[in-house]
Parts: C-alpha cells; structure tokens; sequence
C-alpha cells in the first residue's frame, strides 16, 4: 500500500509513472506534504499544458489531495489508497469548477477527453507499480 501512496504521493514518482508529464518543476523547498507546490507539464495530444499545482492534503498511505486554479476553473484532485484483496486499491476523484464564463462553456465540452486522460493515468500508476515500468520506455 505504502508503494501505491508514494507514487501518487510524491511528484518525481508520479512523474516516472505518467508518460504524458514532460517536467516538473517545484515552486517551494519541500517536496511532499500539505503546502507543496509544483508546476507540470505535460503532453495533451500534440500540445503541452503547463499547470500550478498544490498538495492541500495530506494523509501518509491514505489520501492526497491536489489543487489547481488554471483557466478559469478550479480543478480538486483526491487520490485514495486503501487495501484490497490482498493488494491495494487507488481511487482518484475529480472535481472541476469553473468560475469563468469561458471556463463555463469549455470544461462541460473536454470533460469525455479529460476522463479519457485521467483513466490513462490510473492505468500507468498501476503498471508503474506493478512492474516499475509504463511501457513508455519499451520500443514500439
């Protein structure tokens, strides 16, 4: 379990597992817990985002929560680790709020190719984890 958190945890780990995340850059002296900020990149097709984020929560092997205030909307991230079977279990939860009339019409628009994206993610933790590997690094 403790492996799971620390990859979601702490954002050179979550890095490694995310193909998509080109850099990371931190914004503070620490690197994990509440009050960490750090600005992503990353790959959203043939574009890359760069995004602000900060650790507002902070559970060891339990839950982290991220937050963001990009394009007009706030976006709230909750990972969740807990046992399962013999194995653990990793629930991400989402939440965007747009404040912006432009950030109004657009989020509702992305929310299928955001779920896509989130749901890769998920899937490249768990490869990650398992095998310490994403395939990214593998030949095609």
């Amino acid at each position: 379990m403790s492996k799971v958190f620390d990859v979601v945890a702490h954002i050179e780990r979550f890095s490694e597992a995310i193909p998509n995340i080109t850099n990371v850059e931190f914004l503070t002296d620490q690197k994990a817990g509440v009050g960490t900020r750090f600005r992503e990149t990353r790959r959203m097709k043939r574009q890359t985002a760069t995004t602000d984020l900060e650790v507002t929560g902070y559970e060891k092997d339990e839950r982290v929560r991220l937050v963001s205030d990009t394009g007009g909307t706030i976006w709230d991230t909750v990972f969740t680790v807990t046992p399962e079977a013999g194995g653990t279990r990793l629930d991400m939860v989402g939440e965007a709020r747009p404040y912006k009339f432009m950030a109004k019409l657009v989020v509702p628009l992305i929310s299928g190719m955001l779920t896509k994206a989130l749901a890769a993610d998920m899937h490249s933790v768990k490869e990650y984890c398992e095998t310490g590997s994403t395939g990214a690094d593998e030949p095609s």
